[in-house]
Formats: C-alpha cells, sequence, structure tokens
C-alpha cells in the first residue's frame, strides 16, 4: 500500500469548511423563528446541527487519513447493509414517516435515513466492481445491463418510501460512473428513453407528482397548494437584490416558506445575503467538484478515479437539484442542500464521503 504523496488538497478542504461554517449561520438563522415556536428554543435547530458536524468531522478526519484502498473490502457488506436497511425501513412498525415518507429509523426525533447511506454505499460497490481490469462495460448484457438491475433495484426501494429525491441524487451519481467507466453512449441512450417512460409512468402513478409538476410550470395556478413552495422561494429571493436584507433579516422565514432550515434554505440565504451571498455559495461548489474532478483525473488506479467521479457527482447532482428547485427551473423534491440545510444524516454521511475525496486527493498525480 502506498504512502500518501502529499497533503490533501488544501483548495478541497477550504470550499468544505468554508460552506459547512456558511451552513451553521444559515440554519440558525432561517431555523430560528420555526426552533421558538415549536421548541421553545431559537438555537434548537443550530445545537442539534453542530452535534452532526462534529460526528461527520471526526468522521472526515479518519476517513481522509485512511486509505481509501481499505474501503475495497468494504464494498459489498456496505451494500448489502443497505439493501437490508431499505427494506426494514418499509416495515410497518419500524420504519419511521416523516413528511408523507417512510424512510427513516430512529426513536423519537433522532434517527437516519437508509436512502442516504445508499448513495455512498452504491458509489463504493460500483467503484469496486467497475474498477476491475476484467471488467468490460461497454457490451450490453454482461457489461452494462448487471450494474443498471442494482442500480434500478435500489432506486426502486427508495421509491417505495417514496423519496423521488435522493432516489434521483443515487441514481445520477451511479449513471456518472458508469458513463465514466466506458458505456456506449448508444446503450445509454436507449435505456434513457425507457428510463423517461418510467418516470412518466411513475409521475401518472401518484397524484402529488403531477400536482408538483403542473406547479412547476405554472405555479401560480394553485398558489396555495402545490405551488406554494416554489412562489414563497420567489418571495424570500426577489427582495434581496445584490446584498440582500441583512443577515436574520430574512420575512419569508417567519411561517412563509415551509421548512426554511433544509430543502429552502437557499432562499433565506439568497433574501439576507443577496446575489452576492448566493454567488459565493455557488461559487464555493464550483471549486469543491472542480477540485474533486482533477482529482479523479489525476489518480493512478480506476477504483480511486471511479470512486472521486462517484462523490463528486453525488454533490453535484444534488446542488443542482435543490438550487434548480428554488429558483423554479425544477419540480419540487426533498432535496437537502449539501454542508448548508439542516440535517443529521445527510451532513454526516458528506462529510464522511469528502473525507474520502480529501484522502484521494493525497495520492493523485
Amino acid at each position: 500500500m502506498n504512502k500518501p504523496r502529499h497533503a490533501p488538497d488544501i483548495w478541497l478542504l477550504i470550499p468544505i469548511l468554508a460552506l459547512l461554517v456558511i451552513g451553521m449561520v444559515m440554519v440558525y438563522s432561517a431555523g430560528s423563528v420555526l426552533g421558538f415556536r415549536n421548541y421553545g428554543d431559537s438555537f434548537y435547530f443550530v445545537k442539534r446541527q453542530l452535534l452532526f458536524a462534529g460526528l461527520g468531522l471526526g468522521a472526515m478526519f479518519f476517513t481522509a487519513n485512511t486509505h481509501y484502498i481499505v474501503l475495497k473490502k468494504f464494498a459489498r457488506p456496505a451494500l448489502i447493509l443497505c439493501f437490508i436497511l431499505l427494506v426494514l425501513v418499509l416495515v410497518p412498525g419500524i420504519g419511521v414517516v416523516r413528511g408523507g415518507a417512510r424512510s427513516w429509523l430512529g426513536i423519537s426525533s433522532f434517527g437516519i435515513q437508509p436512502s442516504e447511506f445508499m448513495k455512498m454505499g452504491m458509489i463504493l460497490f460500483l467503484a469496486n466492481w467497475l474498477g476491475k481490469e476484467e471488467y468490460d462495460i461497454s457490451t450490453f448484457t454482461r457489461g452494462l445491463l448487471p450494474p443498471l438491475a442494482l442500480i434500478g433495484s435500489a432506486f426502486a426501494l427508495i421509491m417505495l418510501q417514496p423519496d423521488l429525491g435522493t432516489g434521483t441524487v443515487m441514481f445520477g451519481a451511479a449513471l456518472m460512473m458508469v458513463f465514466t467507466a466506458g458505456a456506449r453512449m448508444k446503450h445509454l441512450l436507449s435505456l434513457g428513453a425507457l428510463g423517461a417512460a418510467g418516470f412518466a409512468g411513475l409521475v401518472a402513478a401518484a397524484p402529488y407528482r403531477l400536482q408538483r409538476i403542473t406547479a412547476f410550470l405554472d405555479p401560480w395556478s394553485d398558489p396555495l397548494g402545490a405551488g406554494y413552495q416554489i412562489i414563497q422561494s420567489l418571495y424570500a429571493i426577489g427582495p434581496g437584490g445584490l446584498g440582500g436584507l441583512g443577515l436574520g433579516m430574512s420575512r419569508q422565514k417567519y411561517s412563509y416558506v415551509p421548512e426554511p432550515q433544509t430543502d429552502f434554505i437557499f432562499s433565506i440565504l439568497a433574501e439576507e445575503l443577496g446575489f452576492i451571498g448566493g454567488l459565493a455559495v455557488l461559487s464555493l461548489f464550483l471549486i469543491l467538484i472542480w477540485r474533486g474532478m482533477k482529482v479523479a483525473m489525476s489518480l493512478p488506479d480506476r477504483f480511486g478515479s471511479y470512486l472521486a467521479v462517484g462523490i463528486v457527482s453525488m454533490v453535484a447532482v444534488q446542488v443542482i437539484i435543490n438550487i434548480g428547485v428554488v429558483i423554479g427551473l425544477m419540480p419540487v423534491t426533498g432535496i437537502t442542500l449539501p454542508l448548508i440545510s439542516y440535517g443529521g444524516s445527510s451532513l454526516t454521511l458528506m462529510l464522511t464521503a469528502l473525507g474520502i475525496l480529501l484522502n484521494l486527493s493525497r495520492y493523485a498525480r
């Protein structure tokens, strides 16, 4: 096992820590009103976020200093465990329903989302599988179909909860890995057409998904129903202007934007810090993604490269979907903004994954 060639990429570490600090500030600002109203404590959400950030930073330090090759031996057991958890969460009496989805395991207000673990479990397994020298993904039946069947099985279990947002992020990151591994474009386009038909079926099968699509196209057609979240988000972003209303001065967090500390935290950030603040956050994400892809292209082995591609793609897809929803370019899916939004499982797992990316950067050429 080779020794690290150098310290972790500082241009990866800086945006990670900067986004985490910004997230802490915004979780307090966006969630203070809701925390005081529901729990009698303005610091309720930020205190819990600090707890999970501490756990996540500890995990990030560990994974950043553990050779990534060690992860190969955990690829299969981790994926099997993730599938078991996804099945358990669907069992009444075991899985906990929150926000209309049976996607949690836990007690009281503390819990974990197995679907969050599946994102990283799938990335790790695919990196190990696709990274084998003898594996040829350019063939359809023996190459492309097996990993897609595995990805589709995980996606189906996540959709049974249902959790379209997390499932889409997992699927998008995994598909990017498959494409990077050398899958033929004609195979992917053919399956993409089938996937589009399947997605249309999922939308048609659940009225609330169809409502989200129509609300995305014309939110003012149902301003107090399906279009409410998008409209209130735009009402927050608009007044922010160039420099914002000032930190802590958001008006939309006063029971207008639902759960402003989670999925729609960027709209509160844009309201308080304006276009400049929003651009700064997006710039930090772009630096993180750029440096991550540079690491992926500079690693000496396929396993490490595919692992880096998967982690960076997970971040990129999640950012694109979250920002797209907040500014009205995508239907509402329920996706958090990495490192910024409130959330225990998502924050801890994201920091753990980014720790792996930092470790990979130590071996890049």
